[in-house]
């Protein structure tokens, strides 16, 4: 099991997950700042100005216990948001994933490739043993994706959160390694 220092370049068909750098700071504050992205993360917890996002995004190369990937339109090289695997429990051999894309990257299939693409690193070069995440149960979108990908519902936290005057559920759901080479063709 390696740990996640290396930052490496997925492609896709469609995407290309590359590492972060100081100057996707800009386009990454207007898609934190997209009114569906708040809807489906929460607002940010302290004030994003420029300087802290380039801060945050030009020092993720540097992370060692977390793998924050910009997801990218292979065809433009226009940046379209994040794939994110954090928390990372060496001795269980499992993360937490999360993803946002903007609104420039919705609808085309960028969110369903990035996520395989970065879940497939996980497990098979990092030898991850399972990958979690949370998604609001009203994120629909972001449910099937997931779902796609071979995630599993594992359960849910009821009314785990208020937003917008009303209690929302956050639904939990897993993968996990010979889940994922299940779903993967065998090399011929």
């Amino acid at each position: 099991m390696s740990d996640f220092s290396v930052k490496p370049v997925l492609t896709g068909d469609r995407t290309v997950l590359r590492p972060f750098t100081e100057a996707d700071a800009e386009v990454m504050a207007g898609i934190i700042a997209d009114p569906e992205v708040i809807r489906f993360t929460g607002p940010p917890a302290a004030e994003l100005t420029l300087e802290r996002l380039r801060s945050w995004y030009g020092s993720r190369s540097g992370q060692p216990d977390r793998l924050d990937l910009a997801v990218t339109d292979r065809a433009t090289g226009e940046l379209a948001g994040e794939v994110v695997l954090y928390e990372w429990d060496p001795a269980a051999r499992s993360c937490t994933f999360r993803t946002l894309i903007g609104p420039g990257g919705r609808g085309r299939g960028l969110g369903t490739e990035a996520t395989r693409l970065v879940v497939g690193h996980g497990f098979e070069q990092l030898g991850l043993h399972r990958i979690e995440l949370e998604v609001y149960r009203h994120n629909f979108r972001a449910l099937r994706v997931y779902e796609k990908a071979g995630f599993t519902v594992e359960g849910v936290r009821r009314e785990a959160d208020l937003r917008d005057g009303e209690w929302v559920d956050w639904v939990v759901m897993g993968l996990l390694d010979r889940e994922w080479a299940a779903l993967r063709p065998t090399a011929r």
